[in-house]
């Protein structure tokens, strides 16, 4: 849930700074911003404390969870990065939502496992998966 309250609120805090016609004049731009600190937020709980139970959420059958872990946050920053540059954007925006749905395997097994990420019990299944439609059709959205 807190990946979605930080993509809301840098794209309303985004938004607003547009609407002065500052820098993020369009909203395109305000979500590629927010999605980018989304994804960099995500991305640090890939080596913090909330490490062991983003490696509990690999599935069995997946070799080495902790570099499967590793690489994934990896991606999610230079996604992030990618989307901040206007040539890559496109791209970006593809890769992170094929990342999105490749990963979401691991939440449901998340939510069926009721596993804690830090102290925090994860989102149940049904919200997630609420909450990973909204993530791929944002992600999307800022890259066109």
């Amino acid at each position: 849930m807190a990946p979605f309250i930080v993509l809301i609120v840098t794209f309303l805090m985004f938004s607003v700074i547009g609407y002065f016609e500052l820098p993020l004049n369009e909203w395109q731009t305000s979500l590629r911003l927010a999605i980018a600190l989304m994804f960099l937020f995500t991305a640090m709980a890939h080596w913090g404390k909330r490490r062991p139970g983003l490696i509990k959420m690999v599935p069995p059958s997946l070799p080495n969870p902790n570099f499967i872990v590793t690489i994934t946050g990896i991606l999610e920053i230079i996604g992030a990065i990618g989307l901040l540059i206007p040539i890559t954007s496109k791209i970006a925006s593809i890769c992170l939502a094929i990342l999105l749905i490749v990963l979401f395997p691991a939440n449901i097994r998340a939510a069926k496992l009721s596993v804690k990420i830090g102290e925090r019990p994860v989102t149940s299944l049904l919200p997630r998966t609420i909450l990973q439609i909204i993530f791929v059709t944002a992600v999307i959205l800022s890259g066109w």
